[in-house]
């Protein structure tokens, strides 16, 4: 499992799907070791469909975490 800070989670209400890049996406044919940073911005959550703007990072600077919400 990669790191925390490594990984983004949906923010859409309802979804929270997490992306772990040691992982990947076999629905959106993205293979593992696939840095979030690195995904096309046309990528899409496979549970709900949003944006890659509708994601933050489990921890570290820009996560909910960081900013105490």
């Amino acid at each position: 499992m990669a790191d925390p800070k490594d990984m983004y989670q949906c923010q859409v209400s309802n979804c929270g799907y997490v992306y772990d890049p040691d992982k990947g996406e076999p629905k959106t044919n993205t293979p593992p070791g696939t840095a979030f940073k690195d995904l096309p911005e046309d990528w899409e959550c496979p549970f709900c469909g949003s944006s890659v703007k509708t994601f933050r990072p489990l921890a570290g600077p820009g996560s909910v975490l960081a900013e105490g919400t």
